[in-house]
């Protein structure tokens, strides 16, 4: 099954203003509409980093036990885990998938191998 959206834990987490601390979360695979909507935010207009911040609000579904993930909360998020988040979207949304389904040719069994493992066997 095709896997749209992935979990994940951030290094220091973030703080609510009640001083709850969330770490856990789930990002989904960003669409075209995710990529091209902050081109025309006024507040990209005025400061390109300020895109990513507007693409993670879109992405980010859950964040500990948030109700709501916007720009603001991006905003507030250490930079140890902004950073975390951008390496993590990169790797979700560039990478295709690697696995391959594969049959041994001795017992013919079938199973589930990523690529590069495939190419390196002897």
């Amino acid at each position: 099954m095709f896997k749209t959206e992935f979990e994940f834990v951030l290094p220091k987490g973030y703080v609510d203003k009640e001083g709850n601390l969330h770490k856990k979360g789930v990002m989904r695979l960003a669409t075209a509409k995710d990529e091209i909507a902050p081109l025309q935010d006024h507040r990209v207009r005025n400061n390109e980093s300020y895109m990513i911040i507007i693409l993670l609000a879109r992405v980010v579904t859950q964040l500990g036990d948030l109700k709501n993930i916007d720009t603001a909360t991006i905003e507030k998020l250490f930079s140890v885990d902004l950073d975390f988040l951008q390496r993590f979207y990169q790797k979700i949304n560039s990478e295709e998938s690697t696995d391959i389904k594969v049959t041994c040719p001795h017992c013919e069994t079938e199973f589930t191998m990523r690529l590069d493992e495939v190419l390196h066997v002897e």
